[in-house]
């Protein structure tokens, strides 16, 4: 792992603190990355810190010496870098934070790097979680291990499958603590989101139109917020299946509070990426739907209500199976999710060292 200016590291956790009328302390390592669904990057920069006693089994192996390393992890918080405000900066003292500035600063410095020059950045990774993360330097940095969570935003020649790792968000709503069974699930389906959704929200609009009146389904409207997200965790945890509507990147939060919620997902959509494919079948924790079979009026209702219980139930037990590895939780005391991270870029580099 790359011992990267502060800049790019915990820089970045300072404006975003200074962004919102935060203090600078002195000592900026001293700083907590904020929680959002973009955490992924900082779990992963803590679990490279973490001392190789503590790493024993781990797919990953740390070197110090970058002779010896195969890959070379670049810890820049790009998500966070894109997600700082620049329109208010504090008491307005300092200078706007620039998420391209930054950026361009990162790859000039990387291309001074005698490691990024030997092969042109190709065996070099960057998190870039958010679908507007690394924007502006991403024609320079494409040749590069991405670890995306969809490949909507890019290019065919800036990201693919055959490279890249398509990566989980964190989930947002509470873990369901109940036992596995329907006892307390009377709702069918349930869904509660924005019903019109980036280029997809025509799709989503005609499923709300065919759902929203159907008994045993549950369809709202609704945004972000504290006490939607509380009625949109009781909805999850008291219904049997939980609709992930065309229009969410692939692995939204929709996704993962799904599965920590024990309600089955039924995926809506006709191109999907999830993560860590090659290592879960997600024919055992999710209904697959055509986008075009969806839409049709009573077909979707019909499909769910055909599901006997216990199959739902089996669905039940296999998300119970996978959700500790799949789920950013508390990624410092669990590494699970970061060893998949690595297993997948392992499999597409063969053996690799890090630094």
């Amino acid at each position: 792992m790359y011992d990267l200016p502060i800049r790019f590291t915990y820089g970045v956790i300072a404006a975003r603190s200074a962004s919102r009328g935060g203090g600078t302390p002195e000592n900026l390592t001293s700083l907590s990355y904020p929680g959002h669904q973009h955490m992924g990057e900082w779990f992963l920069f803590l679990d490279m810190n973490r001392p190789e006693s503590d790493r024993i089994g781990s797919p990953v192996t740390r070197v110090m010496d970058p002779e010896e390393a195969e890959l070379f992890y670049v810890p820049f918080f790009s998500s966070l870098s894109q997600l700082v405000s620049t329109s208010q900066q504090g008491d307005g003292s300092e200078a706007a934070y620039s998420d391209e500035e930054t950026q361009e600063a990162l790859v000039e410095w990387l291309e001074g790097q005698k490691y990024w020059q030997r092969n042109g950045g190709r065996d070099h990774v960057f998190t870039a979680a958010d679908p507007k993360s690394l924007l502006h330097v991403m024609d320079k940095v494409k040749n590069s291990v991405l670890l995306v969570v969809g490949f909507g935003r890019l290019r065919g020649d800036q990201g693919s499958l055959v490279k890249d790792v398509v990566v989980p968000y964190p989930h947002r709503l509470r873990t369901y603590e109940g036992d596995l069974g329907l006892q307390n699930r009377p709702t069918l389906l349930f869904f509660m989101g924005a019903r019109f959704r980036k280029e997809e929200g025509r799709i989503r609009d005609v499923l709300f139109q065919v759902l929203e009146n159907e008994r045993d389904a549950i369809i709202k409207h609704g945004v972000q917020s504290t006490e939607n997200r509380r009625e949109a965790s009781n909805g999850m945890h008291t219904s049997k299946f939980c609709l992930n509507p065309v229009g969410d990147t692939s692995t939204s939060c929709r996704l993962f509070d799904s599965i920590v919620s024990l309600c089955v997902p039924v995926i809506v959509s006709d191109t999907i990426e999830v993560p860590f494919e090659d290592t879960i079948d997600y024919r055992k924790i999710a209904i697959f739907v055509e986008s075009a079979a969806a839409v049709k009026p009573g077909y979707l209702m019909s499909l769910l209500r055909a599901i006997p219980p216990e199959r739902i139930v089996e669905y039940q037990r296999e998300m119970l199976k996978v959700y500790v590895c799949i789920l950013l939780v508390v990624l410092v005391e669990n590494s699970c999710n970061n060893e998949e991270h690595f297993k997948i870029i392992e499999k597409k580099n063969e053996n690799f060292l890090f630094i």
